[in-house]
């Protein structure tokens, strides 16, 4: 059974873009384009959290991140952006990671693939 990764970024482009490689490699990809609608997919069957942290909206990334951290503790995240690093957003939560935009999709894929292999 593959890996199952919830994708959260408002932007249609990078989403396509990011979506498309996942399942190119053989991921299982559910999408989100909010905080509040990446709630409403997070169950047991998500194996890892790959989230834009500046999401329109009231929540961004982070604080996702963090509720996300409360309700399954065990869950990796990946953080991506653009505009912010990862030294000004202050701890993020355990098990996670910080990727740059622009990011290669490739490297996405096989970091997921790390992360996820432990688990499968």
């Amino acid at each position: 059974m593959p890996a199952t990764v919830l994708v959260v970024e408002d932007d249609a482009l990078i989403s396509a873009m990011i979506v498309s490689s996942l399942l190119d490699e053989g991921f299982a990809v559910r999408v989100a384009d909010s905080a509040g609608d990446a709630l409403r997919h997070l169950d047991d069957s998500i194996d890892i959290l790959f989230t834009d942290i500046n999401l329109s909206g009231t929540v961004d990334g982070v604080a996702l991140a963090r509720e996300v951290r409360r309700r399954r503790p065990d869950l990796p995240v990946v953080y991506a952006s653009g505009s912010t690093v990862s030294s000004d957003l202050g701890p993020l939560v355990s098990m996670s990671v910080f990727l740059s935009k622009p990011y290669d999709p490739r490297q996405v894929c096989a970091l997921l693939r790390r992360l996820t292999s432990v688990r499968h």
